[in-house]
């Protein structure tokens, strides 16, 4: 019994370890949702950019930052697909919010610029928020009471499982860009052999042209 008891102690230890180290790797692995200050020029426009897989969700929270100035600036946010397809679209605005859950796999962009009438830059802060770190935690602890460890534990399966639909994401877009480069390799080598045989053909047509020449002109 002694026994028994010894080895449930050690394996229970031995799991809590494991968990602890791929929480810390993890940590490390995913990406850390931090603010991002964005200095946005009187003319121009300033843009934003993150590579995201289909149905994930992405949380967007914006504003101008202000200053000392009596008149607040005002900007227009504008957040499209990879395809173009228009997500978000604010004008004369001085914070906002968009919500979406992506259909496309790509490069999602969020532009900002300063509205017409003002002469002076401004700086926004955008909180960008994707998968997992765009989930209310709050409202599913609450939603299915739980807490402590068991929800540390609940965001690491979700970090997991975030990170496997992200190698799948990545393994899918390698096997396109290799079967991109093995056609394009394909037609390079289809034409690197009709360009030689036009050469061949070419300089044959040269060789006889100079023969019949020569004899022509009774040179051989």
């Amino acid at each position: 019994m002694a026994r028994d008891m010894n080895f449930s102690s050690g394996t229970g230890m031995g799991m809590l370890l494991l968990l602890l180290l791929c929480f810390t790797t993890l940590s490390h692995v995913l990406p850390r949702v931090e603010a991002v200050w964005l200095t946005i020029p009187s003319s121009g426009t300033k843009c934003v950019s993150e590579e995201i897989q289909t149905h994930v969700v992405v949380l967007g929270d914006y504003y101008v930052v202000t200053d000392e100035s009596p008149q607040p600036h005002t900007i227009s946010a504008k957040v499209t697909s990879p395809y173009g397809n228009n997500l978000h679209h604010h004008e004369n605005a001085t914070q906002g919010q968009f919500a979406f859950t992506t259909t496309e796999s790509g490069s999602y962009v969020a532009c900002f610029w300063i509205d017409g009438q003002h002469q002076e830059g401004a700086t926004v802060s955008l909180d960008w928020k994707t998968g997992i770190s765009a989930k209310d935690w709050e409202s599913v602890a609450k939603k299915e009471k739980i807490e402590g460890v068991e929800l540390e534990l609940r965001k690491l399966e979700g970090s997991v499982e975030a990170i496997h639909d992200y190698l799948i994401y990545l393994k899918d877009k390698e096997a396109k860009m290799r079967a991109v480069s093995e056609r394009t390799n394909g037609r390079v080598a289809r034409f690197s052999i009709m360009s030689l045989g036009v050469c061949l053909l070419v300089s044959a047509l040269q060789l006889w042209y100079l023969k019949r020449f020569f004899r022509k002109k009774k040179l051989i």
